[in-house]
C-alpha cells in the first residue's frame, strides 16, 4: 500500500464496513501473514472482515481506486503459500460471512457463504439426511476449498471440488458481481465459468456465495484396513479394486514408516507396514458383494492382513489416524516445519512415482511419510526441514523438483488438490505450454491491473 494514501484508505474503508471491521493491529495482521506451509510470511497492510457481496464490492472498488491488492483469507489451512500477502495490501478475511444460506433437499443443493466450513455445513445437512463429499482433512473453509479446488479422501468416488460447484457468486476486480452458474444438473449455455473460477486461487475474483451439489447418507458405511509386503503390491491391489468397479467411496495408501507415526501418536496397533486405508458406501445387500469381491482382490495382490471396521468407533478411529498423520510426523521432529508436497500421477505410473519419491528421501537424506489418495493417483511425500538451515531447503526444494518432474514425464501434474499458490508457480510452463498464455490472457482480461493475489498461480510479469 502507498503510505501517502494509507490513512486516507483506511478512512474510506471505515466509513464503509464500521471501525471495528478494519484492522491494523499487529496480532491480526501476524495472523493473515501466513498459512500452514513453510513458505515465509509477510504482513498484509490491513485486515477487512466483510458481511456481504457487496462489502467486498465496495472494498474491491476502494483497492481499485488506489491501485491496491487485494488476498482473499479463509482460515488459512492453504499449503503453498495462497494468502500471504508478498505484494502487501488489504487481506479479506471472510470469517463472518458464515451462514447456510439455503438447503434444497430435493435438488440436492445447499447455498452458503464462503466463511462456511466443512464440518459446519455436515452437521446442518445430518438433519435432513445429507452430507458434501469433499474432505480435505483440514477444517477449511468452502470458499477456500473452492479457490484451490481442494479433494482429498472421498474423490475417488464423489469427484473434487470442482465437480461439486453449481454456481458461484463472484466479486470482480472492477467490484461488479457475477453468477457462473445456476440450479440445473447440466448445461450447454456458454463457457464453463465453474470451472474457470474453481481452483483460480483469488487471481480473477472473490466469492461470496457458492451453491454446492450434496449427497444422500449412505445406508451402510465400512470401514478397511489392509496391508502390504510393498508399496508396488497396494498400488496394484487399488487398480484391480477400480478396475473390477466395486463402489469404494475412499481407498488411502500410508506407507510403513507413517504407520509407525500413526501408532505413536494414535495410540493404535496398526500393522506398521505399506497399507490401505479403505470405505465402502452403499446398501447392506450391495456392500456385502463388494467387500467380499474386494478382499479377494486384495488377497491376490499380496495381501497379508486384512481387518473390516464395522464399528462406527473403529471406522472414526481408522479416518482420525489417517487426518492426524501430519501432526504425528510433527510430533516425532520437533523444532522442524512440515513441507507436503503434492503431485498427481495417471493411476497406471503411481506406483513407479512413489517408489521414486522413496528414492528421492534417501538421497537427499530426508525422513518424512508418503500417503496418498492412490484412488486418483495422488499422493503427498511429508517432509520434516529446518526453514532455517538454507542448506536443508535447497535440498527439499530439489526433492520436491524431482517429484514434480517425473510426475510431469509421465503426463501427470505438479498439483493434484494442493493448489499452485507460490510454490509451484515455476512449474506451470511446463506443465501447460502454450496454453498458460491462454490463462494469462484471461487473467489480464478479469484483472487487467493484477492487483487480485498477485504473485501467484501464474508469473504475470508480462502482463
Amino acid at each position: 500500500m502507498i503510505d501517502p494514501n494509507k490513512q486516507t484508505v483506511l478512512e474510506e474503508l471505515k466509513q464503509l464496513l464500521s471501525e471495528d471491521r478494519v484492522s491494523t493491529n499487529e496480532s491480526v495482521l501476524d495472523q493473515h501473514s501466513r498459512d500452514e506451509s513453510y513458505h515465509e510470511p509477510v504482513m498484509p497492510d490491513a485486515v477487512v472482515f466483510p458481511l456481504s457481496a457487496q462489502d467486498v464490492s465496495g472494498i474491491m472498488k476502494t483497492a481499485g481506486k488506489y491501485g491496491i491488492p487485494i488476498i482473499p483469507f479463509g482460515l488459512g489451512t492453504s499449503l503453498e503459500g495462497h494468502v500471504i500477502p508478498y505484494s502487501g495490501g488489504i487481506s479479506i478475511d471472510f470469517s463472518l460471512m458464515d451462514k447456510i444460506l439455503e438447503v434444497k433437499p430435493e435438488d440436492f443443493l445447499v447455498r452458503v457463504q464462503p466463511g462456511v466450513t466443512r464440518s459446519k455445513l455436515n452437521q446442518e445437512l445430518k438433519k435432513y439426511g445429507l452430507f458434501f463429499s469433499v474432505d480435505p482433512g483440514a477444517d477449511a473453509t468452502l470458499g477456500g476449498m473452492a479457490a484451490t479446488n481442494a479433494s482429498g479422501t472421498t474423490s475417488v468416488k464423489y469427484g473434487v471440488m470442482r465437480d461439486q460447484v453449481r454456481d458461484l457468486e463472484v466479486v470482480l476486480a472492477d467490484g461488479s458481481i457475477i453468477h457462473t452458474g445456476n440450479l440445473a444438473v447440466k448445461s450447454s449455455s456458454g463457457y464453463n465459468l465453474n470451472g474457470l473460477f474453481v481452483g483460480s486461487e483469488g487471481t480473477l475474483g472473490c466469492f461470496t456465495e457458492l451453491t454446492l451439489q450434496v449427497y444422500g447418507i449412505p445406508e451402510s458405511i465400512v470401514g478397511a484396513r489392509a496391508s502390504f509386503g510393498t508399496i508396488g503390491q497396494a498400488v496394484n491391489a487399488v487398480v484391480g479394486v477400480l478396475q473390477a468397479g466395486i463402489q469404494i467411496a475412499r481407498i488411502e495408501l500410508i506407507d510403513a514408516q507413517s504407520m509407525r507415526h500413526v501408532n505413536g501418536y494414535s495410540g493404535t496397533d496398526y500393522k506398521e507396514a505399506p497399507t490401505l486405508f479403505m470405505e465402502f458406501h452403499g446398501n447392506e445387500a450391495g456392500l456385502r458383494q463388494d467387500m467380499e469381491f474386494a478382499e479377494e482382490i486384495l488377497e491376490d495382490h499380496g495381501c497379508e492382513e486384512f481387518k473390516f471396521e464395522r464399528d462406527s468407533t473403529a471406522r472414526n478411529q481408522l479416518w482420525d489416524a489417517r487426518h492426524d498423520l501430519a501432526y504425528a510426523v510433527m510430533r516425532g521432529n520437533p523444532g522442524k516445519k512440515m513441507m507436503v508436497t503434492d503431485v498427481c500421477l495417471p493411476i497406471s505410473q503411481l506406483a513407479a512415482g512413489i517408489d521414486s519419491a522413496q528414492q528421492g528421501m534417501k538421497e537427499f537424506g530426508f525422513e518424512g511419510g508418503i500417503v496418498g489418495h492412490v484412488g486418483d493417483g495422488n499422493y503427498h511425500a511429508l517432509l520434516m526441514i529446518d526453514t532455517d538451515n538454507p542448506e536443508e531447503m535447497e535440498r527439499a526444494e530439489k526433492f520436491n523438483e524431482k517429484i514434480v518432474e517425473f510426475a510431469l514425464s509421465r503426463g501427470g501434474s505438479c498439483t493434484g488438490e494442493h493448489g499452485v499458490g507460490i510454490g509451484k508457480m515455476k512449474y506451470q510452463k511446463k506443465e501447460h505450454g502454450d496454453s498458460l498464455n491462454v490463462m494469462l490472457a484471461v487473467k489480464k482480461a478479469l484483472d487487467p491491473e493484477g492487483r487480485l493475489n498477485p504473485g501467484k498461480l501464474l508469473q504475470t510479469d508480462s502482463i
